[in-house]
């Protein structure tokens, strides 16, 4: 489990698209941050985050640029 610190502007989706590429795994982010959807939706600054380790999005596709 990483810990993320937030910077201004920071919603939990923002967070998960900038480290897990994908938003789905608020629900994640939220149970292993008990009190934090009780937070507004741009989190204060400075507000710890911890990011559990979570498998890759089933739907998940890669994009080959180049042959």
């Amino acid at each position: 489990m990483i810990t993320y610190r937030s910077v201004q502007g920071d919603t939990i989706d923002l967070i998960c698209w900038r480290y897990y590429g994908r938003e789905d795994a608020a629900a994640a982010v939220l149970a292993a941050n008990p009190g934090l959807a009780l937070l507004p939706p741009h989190l204060p600054r400075g507000t710890v985050v911890r990011l559990p380790d979570l498998a890759p999005s089933p739907t998940a596709q890669q994009i080959q640029l180049w042959d």
